[in-house]
């Protein structure tokens, strides 16, 4: 009977053996961690040149020259990144500020050219492409001088407007200032 006995308990260790090695295995323990991050939204600026020599000219003639680049830079990371960029000019007047000593804004056209650099998506539109789309300056109706229309997150554009002075004929000789001024919106 002694051998049975062994036997019967060899059989049941073996038994025990095949059952640990059958056990299905054990997930492994998990945890998760929820991650947030903030995009922040910037501003809509304009930076254009501080000062500007267009050059000289005679009474009936014309005075040309650029402003020197203006650059829009919108940050606002927007779903709708579009925007308008408009000008409008003040009278340019010399000593006493008489008729014959101002140069009207009206006198003076405008003329943005083509975007000289671009980033970001959407469709950037110069408002007076070309030299024969100028347009002249007002005093209080603003001009559209470029847009960005569409598009997502931030984006910038930068061109150099031309003026064309159309110099009246009865003006004095003298330095005429005035000043334009960029906006957007």
């Amino acid at each position: 009977m002694r051998t049975a006995r062994i036997s019967l308990i060899g059989a049941t260790a073996v038994a025990a053996m095949v059952g640990l090695a059958a056990a299905p295995a054990a997930a492994a323990p998990t945890d998760t961690t929820t991650v947030t991050f903030e995009v922040l939204a910037g501003t809509l600026d304009i930076d254009a040149p501080a000062t500007a020599d267009l050059g000289t000219g005679s009474p009936g003639g014309t005075i040309t020259g650029q402003l020197g680049p203006v650059t829009v830079t919108d940050g606002r990371a927007s779903a709708d990144a579009s925007w308008e960029a408009t000008v409008v000019s003040t009278d340019f007047q010399t000593g006493g500020g008489t008729a014959s000593e101002t140069v009207l804004a009206s006198e003076i056209n405008y003329w943005s050219g083509p975007a000289t650099a671009t980033t970001g998506t959407g469709t950037f539109t110069p408002g007076q492409p070309t030299t024969g789309d100028q347009e002249p300056l007002d005093t209080t109706t603003p001009l559209t001088a470029f847009t960005h229309v569409g598009g997502t997150g931030n984006n910038t554009a930068t061109w150099n407007p031309t003026l064309v002075v159309n110099v009246p004929l009865d003006s004095q000789a003298g330095i005429y200032t005035g000043t334009v001024t960029h906006s957007v919106a």
